[in-house]
């Protein structure tokens, strides 16, 4: 692998590989089951796919997701930490294209694909995306 410096960034290669946990808690359950909630499983998911390669892109760069087809499985209690797992499968010119899954521990909960577009900031932006919330972190 090619180290990043300041003056040039790391290719977007197929194979890269990007991580989110998430604590399942209240407000992220799906009130009615005391489950992780699809919409949360989702974030994980693109926050995974963010992460893969958001440090190989330029610093006025990021993405943005345009497409969501996953599958949400298997349920996952409150207490638990599912780990959303996005690698990269396809770089088409600014299209990015993944394979995402979501685990609880070797358990699979959620699987499908995830599209995103890599975008040019505004001079003004001061995030680049691909954050925490209480109810997340980096691995």
């Amino acid at each position: 692998m090619t180290e990043q410096t300041d003056n040039q960034e790391m290719e977007l290669t197929p194979g890269l590989i990007g991580r989110q946990e998430i604590l399942v808690c209240e407000s992220n359950a799906a009130p009615h089951v005391a489950k992780l909630s699809t919409p949360s499983m989702i974030r994980a998911m693109e926050q995974a796919s963010q992460r893969a390669i958001l440090d190989r892109l330029p610093p006025e760069q990021s993405t943005v997701g345009f497409e969501v087809n996953v599958r949400h499985v298997a349920g996952a209690d409150i207490g638990v930490t599912v780990v959303a797992v996005a690698e990269l499968e396809r770089v088409d010119g600014r299209w990015l294209y993944f394979k995402v899954e979501a685990l609880d521990g070797d358990r699979t909960i959620g699987v499908g694909t995830h599209r995103r577009a890599i975008i040019t900031l505004p001079p003004e932006a001061t995030n680049r995306g691909g954050g925490n919330d209480s109810h997340t972190h980096e691995l």
